[in-house]
């Protein structure tokens, strides 16, 4: 093989290869090939009179000596008609005379009960030629046929010969003509390959300079180092999957019949109101079609016994992968030929079922009653018939669920394979719940069955359920999905089935890297206190009202709104030819409202000829009048995301709306006013992530709110793979009970009433609740703020966390299951108190001075990894006594913080270091157990300026701040003093290391002690 030298001698090997190992007959193209039709015509027909002899014969008796003619040319219509196709002529064979029909290819049986159909299938021809003329000034390496159709075509190229498979796609760009026969669209070859020796690329439609080329490659290295590419191999040419794999006969009939199909877009054009329709040639990229085939293969071994994750980078093409898998899992047989699911339930967290996925289902194969999508139209009642029927496949919303409990019946005897559309959004517990609870019904339960009965079948269709295996598809698991679906590997942690990672994506082009060029803004302002009185309220409310109110000053919004406009402006409007948009992703509705309000303010201003469209949920009461989207926007709600496709509006400005699942490819920049963590991170800005081919296209992201670093660390998480290190604890649902019993709200007799109640058949159900609900709320309302506040997290945790360990679990409690009951119960009866004076700063406050500074340019990209996630353990349940400050306090801080210059969040970090520093100091425990809390600051500020200066090379800059200004040292940390004394102070245990210090402390002046 290292022999291979030249462009021909790698050809030859191929050629060796197609034919000793794959067993393709090799034909002659200066004989055998018929360029008018790209067709081998000798070996369709014997194809045709060895499998349809029959047929052939009636054809003759009507056309004599015209047949052959007659079908090709037949043919040649049905395949170059408007909207015929090649793909389609083959799925579905021809009719040239009424009642006789010809199969131009027969595919594997699903199963071996027809011995004559499996015959026929094996008499399909595959066939190779080399040196192809498709015209006088068009030569092609090599063709691949089946039963005489031209297929695929393949430009090789030799690395060793100082070329690759760019010089292929160059080639077919520059020197391919699309009307030849051969290249035609839809009803030439399928496929055209650019092939060297290690790589390969796909195009579906060659187009000249516009021609779009899609890598087919398997990923070069696993887990973390997965990049573009393929795989390196001593003995092997790294693209030898092609030959080995993919060119096998059996995969080539699977790729025609099972993945392969036109994609048709009709689309209405807002701007000139006409129809559009847009075909695409569907092939799958290598990961689509190794995940089915890998999933296919499992399910085949396991039956409905597993779930599954698939974790799949934005624009790896889910709405095919999951269409294609759903086809293929509704058809799929086991060794004994029985059906493995009777239903393939798709589900999406989208309000409205996305379309896309009925149209690539029915592409695929279209077959009456096969697929049904319950759209907004349909109410619960339809979910339960189509599943109660023999609908193959049914797409629906998880909303639906719930309502359908009691309504389907007898399902236990059938199987499912449920299909997640955005896993970690579409599995929240109790809907969760629920689906696994309707597709697990046996049957009615008796009306006097026994308590404890009912509790364990409860807790058993909150688990995994042996008819119903699920397939989540996401880009960003979350660590309760890789829990919830993952699978252990050989190290001990949770991963995904299946993984086509954002590096790989990146660096394939396939999507773009969102942090390549980002910028960061800061705004600085001042507050003044503009009323008299200086009245007490709790620090962290009265910090997220002034940082809102500084949000929406409309000063701030001018300011902001003229950089993103005139950012866009001289950045973003000339991009991917005139037509670049932008997303200006805002904190609130009100704040939408205001920006779209100071964006046409200032449009109408500079005479500027741009537009924006806004987008919100509900109404929003702006200068006494009920805004809405619609109302904003000047035409109906549902048509917002269309009208935003036109030319007509160039930005789009929105409030919790459009930042998941919204694909917009000519979105070249975003403009972020909003507070983003972790998976909400990583969607929001993914929105530009989408190629818009044939363009360059540039994102830019202005930022006036996070910091970069935290982005950074969001997307860390998904670059590559995803891990989760740590499970469930059993043990910590009974750290939580012991800590709830603690405070006595409620016993053992109040949880076994809740459940006699809920589990009999007394009519008064909800009134007998509600009295034992009241006398635990009033033994609540006994407890301060601070506990009130700890113990109502210490529920909220109980219930979330005993949702996830049943349906991860073997976990079985019938105690813990009906405490878990009634503190459900409590919740929903509680009304939490909102403690505090409710201060209203409105007119209490003025903002100045606003002035919004560039911080920041990145340009480096997403290049990190931190791929280990762990799941939220119990155990760390506390909350920290609010402080509270006088308003003028809070303004001085916020402004030290913003006028400044010192990085806030580096600040308080230095603060909580030191703080932390300070509890685990042993002179100030013993200082606080021999000291009042007056007299304990002394030894907390002598401490502090010692703790200071062993920092300094931390933080040198804030150190010194507070070592040279005792006033701003004793406001900064003095909050603390309190409460590390009382923290202190409970530690009962003295160190024995430490008696010496004891008695320095003995002599200290300040000892009230002495």
């Amino acid at each position: 093989m290292n022999k291979i030298l030249t462009e021909k001698e790698y050809q030859s090997f191929i050629l060796e290869r197609l034919t000793k190992d794959n067993g393709f007959i090799l034909r002659n193209a200066a004989t055998d090939y018929d360029r008018l039709f790209a067709l081998d015509r000798e070996l369709l027909f014997d194809f045709l009179n060895d499998t349809q002899p029959d047929e052939m014969t009636a054809l003759r008796k009507i056309y004599k000596d015209k047949t052959e003619e007659t079908i090709v040319n037949f043919i040649n219509q049905q395949v170059t008609a408007k909207r015929g196709s090649l793909i389609g002529t083959l799925k579905s064979g021809i009719e040239p005379a009424n009642g006789i029909t010809l199969k131009l290819m027969y595919d594997k049986p699903a199963s071996t009960m027809n011995p004559e159909l499996f015959a026929k299938y094996k008499k399909n021809r595959f066939s190779v030629m080399e040196e192809v003329w498709a015209s006088d000034d068009e030569r092609i390496d090599l063709v691949i046929f089946l039963n005489g159709f031209a297929i695929m075509t393949f430009e090789l190229k030799c690395n060793f010969a100082g070329q690759s498979y760019e010089d292929a796609i160059y080639q077919y760009r520059t020197d391919r003509d699309p009307k030849t026969r051969l290249f035609r669209f839809k009803s030439g070859a399928l496929v055209n390959f650019a092939m060297d020796l290690n790589e390969v690329h796909m195009s579906t439609r060659l187009n000249k300079k516009e021609t779009f080329f899609l890598p087919f490659n398997q990923g070069n290295g696993e887990g973390m180092s997965a990049g573009k590419g393929n795989p390196l191999y001593d003995d092997r040419f790294s693209v030898s999957y092609m030959w080995e794999d993919i060119l096998q006969k059996d995969m080539l009939l699977e790729l025609l019949h099972k993945f392969i199909f036109i994609e048709v877009e009709e689309k209405k054009d807002e701007a000139t109101g006409k129809n559009k329709t847009k075909e695409t040639l569907i092939f799958p990229r290598y990961h689509q079609l190794d995940a089915v085939r890998k999933l296919l293969a499992d399910v085949s071994v396991n039956g409905s016994s597993m779930n599954y994750l698939i974790q799949h980078s934005a624009g790896s093409g889910k709405t095919n992968s999951i269409a294609w898998l759903a086809h293929r899992l509704a058809s799929l047989h086991d060794n004994n030929d029985s059906i493995i699911f009777h239903h393939v339930i798709i589900m999406t967290d989208r309000v409205v079922v996305d379309r896309q996925l009925q149209a690539a289902v029915l592409s695929i194969e279209h077959a009456s009653g096969l697929i049904r999508v319950m759209d907004d139209s349909c109410s619960s009642a339809d979910l339960a018939q189509a599943l109660n029927q023999n609908t193959k496949i049914i797409v629906t919303t998880i909303q639906k669920f719930p309502y359908i409990v009691d309504e389907v019946k007898n399902l236990k005897e059938q199987r499912f394979a449920v299909i997640i559309d955005e896993a970690h959004s579409s599995t929240a517990g109790k809907n969760m719940a629920a689906v696994t609870k309707s597709l697990a019904s046996t049957k009615e339960q008796d009306e006097d069955v026994d308590m404890e009965e009912a509790i364990s079948e409860e807790i058993r269709l909150h688990g995994k359920q042996s008819n119903v295996s699920m397939f989540a598809f996401t880009a960003t698991p979350k660590a309760t999905t890789l829990k919830m679906f993952g699978r252990l590997n050989q190290k001990g942690m949770y991963e995904a089935f299946h993984t086509y990672s954002m590096k790989q994506a990146i660096e394939e082009g396939f999507i773009l890297d969102v942090l390549l060029n980002y910028t960061t803004y800061e705004t600085f302002y001042k507050i003044n206190k503009a009323v008299a009185d200086d009245p007490k309220l709790k620090t962290a409310e009265a910090k997220r009202k002034i940082a809102r109110y500084a949000a929406l000053h409309d000063t701030n919004i001018a300011q902001r709104i003229e950089i993103i406009i005139e950012h866009f402006r001289t950045t973003i409007m000339d991009e991917l030819g005139g037509t670049g948009k932008a997303m200006v992703v805002t904190g609130s509705r009100h704040e939408a409202v205001k920006y779209k309000e100071a964006f046409d303010k200032y449009i109408t201003k500079k005479g500027y000829k741009l537009k924006a469209i806004v987008a919100f949920s509900g109404k929003v009461k702006h200068k006494g009048d009920d805004l809405s989207e619609s109302k904003m926007n000047g035409f109906p709600e549902e048509k917002t995301r269309d009208m935003f496709d036109t030319p007509i509006y160039q930005v789009m400005i929105v409030a919790n709306k459009y930042q998941t699942g919204f694909d917009q490819k000519r979105l070249c920049a975003m403009y972020i006013l909003k507070k983003l963590r972790g998976v909400a991170a990583v969607q929001t800005l993914s929105r530009l992530n989408r190629i818009c081919p044939p363009y360059d296209k540039k994102t830019f992201i202005l930022d006036f709110v996070n910091d970069y670093k935290d982005i950074e660390k969001a997307f860390s998480a998904y670059y590559t793979v995803t891990f989760l290190s740590n499970s469930v604890k059993p043990e910590s649902i009974y750290e939580l009970e012991a800590r709830i019993d603690g405070y006595g709200i409620f016993d053992d007799e109040d949880v076994e009433k809740v459940a006699d109640i809920l589990y009999g058949n007394s009519r008064d159900k909800k009134t007998r609740i509600a009295k034992i609900m009241y006398k635990t709320q009033k033994l609540m309302e006994h407890y301060t703020d601070d506990d009130h506040r700890l113990l109502m997290k210490l529920l909220r945790g109980f219930v979330r966390y005993y949702d996830f360990l049943i349906q991860v679990s073997c976990f079985e409690d019938h105690a813990i299951h009906k405490k878990y009951i009634f503190i459900s119960c409590l919740l929903a009866y509680v009304n939490i108190r909102h403690s505090g004076s409710g201060f209203d700063i409105r007119g209490k406050v003025t903002a100045s001075n606003f002035v919004q500074k560039k911080k920041t340019e990145y340009i480096v990209g997403i290049n990190k990894s931190s791929p280990v996630l762990t799941l939220p353990v119990p155990d760390n349940i506390n909350v920290s006594p609010e402080l509270y400050q006088k308003l003028s306090e809070i303004i001085d801080d916020i402004n030290s913080r913003t006028g400044k210059g010192y990085d806030r969040d580096v600040a308080i970090k230095a603060m909580l270091q030191i703080k932390d520093i300070m509890l685990k100091s042993d002179e100030l425990r013993i200082s606080a157990h021999n000291n009042t809390a007056a007299n304990f600051e002394f030894s907390f500020f002598d401490r502090l300026d010692d703790i200071l200066i062993d920092g300094m090379e931390q933080n040198q800059d804030f150190f010194t701040l507070l070592l040279k200004n005792d006033d701003i040292k004793h406001q900064a940390m003095g909050i603390f003093a309190d409460e590390i004394y009382k923290e202190l102070r409970e530690d009962h245990l003295l160190p024995e290391n430490i008696e010496h210090l004891a008695a320095e402390e003995k002599n200290n002046p300040y000892n009230t002690k002495n």
